[in-house]
């Protein structure tokens, strides 16, 4: 997930976005409601697809934006990440796919996410998915949010 942050996005570590990464089990596998789906290839994880509640912060996102997603059954998709090689495979699909089950038995109505547009591909597999909320890029900002409505859980 690391060599993401620098090689694709360009941001390289921050670490009040990218917290979770530094302590995966911590966030992913001893919070309640909170997991992180990877497909593994040989040994080789070769992507990735999280999912943590809450929804944006604002800052850095508009104030509307965080405080519509505030109500606590929201969650967000995080980390969804395709090694270059094994992309246009399904694996997004798949690992997203399981992400909105988790959430909707673990009582979550809605899946909130954001993405930078200018990351090959990931603007159109996210429409693909989900529903824009807000186009960020008239904001000066390189952030479409989106969400997906979840089913209800059968739990």
């Amino acid at each position: 997930m690391l060599d993401t942050f620098y090689r694709e996005m360009g941001s390289g570590y921050v670490p009040e976005w990218h917290a979770d990464v530094i302590d995966l089990e911590r966030t992913y596998l001893r919070t309640p409601g909170q997991a992180l789906f990877v497909a593994d290839l040989g040994g080789e994880v070769v992507a990735t697809a999280g999912l943590r509640s809450g929804g944006p912060k604002s800052p850095p996102n508009p104030l509307w934006l965080a405080e519509h997603y505030a109500r606590g059954a929201t969650a967000q998709l995080v980390r969804t990440y395709v090694r270059p090689s094994h992309r246009r495979h399904g694996l997004a699909r798949a690992l997203v796919e399981r992400c909105c089950e988790f959430a909707a038995e673990s009582g979550y109505d809605t899946a909130y996410l954001h993405t930078n547009p200018e990351i090959d591909g990931a603007e159109p597999f996210w429409r693909s998915l989900a529903k824009e909320v807000h186009d960020a890029r008239g904001d000066g900002e390189a952030i479409v949010h989106f969400e997906i409505a979840l089913p209800t859980s059968r739990a």
